[in-house]
C-alpha cells in the first residue's frame, strides 16, 4: 500500500453488557484499507463480523453495547469522535 489508507482501524474492541458486567465480543481488530482495495471479512456465525461492521460506522445499539477502545479513521477523519449529525453527512 502506498500513501495513507482511506480506512484505518486500530485496536478496536467492542463490549456487550450481560450478567451484570461487560463482555468483550471484538478484541484488538486492526487493518488498513487503501483506495481501490477490497477487504473480505470471513468467519463463523457469531464471530463478530456484523458487530465489527456496525462499530466502524457507529450503528451499534445505544444501550448495552459500547466501543471499549480503538480508533477508526476514514479519509483522515476520526469516525468515533464525530458528532452524529456530522457522521450522517
Amino acid at each position: 500500500m502506498t500513501g495513507a489508507p482511506i480506512l484505518a482501524v486500530r485496536d478496536l474492541a467492542v463490549e456487550f453488557a450481560a450478567n451484570g458486567g461487560w463482555h468483550r465480543v471484538v478484541e484488538g481488530l486492526e487493518f488498513d484499507l487503501a483506495r481501490g482495495e477490497v477487504l473480505g471479512i470471513v468467519g463463523e456465525s457469531g464471530s463478530g463480523k456484523t458487530v465489527m461492521s456496525r462499530a466502524l460506522i457507529r450503528l451499534l445499539p445505544k444501550r448495552g453495547c459500547r466501543i471499549a477502545r480503538g480508533n477508526v479513521t476514514f479519509e483522515g477523519q476520526d469516525l468515533l469522535s464525530l458528532p452524529e449529525d456530522a457522521l450522517a453527512r
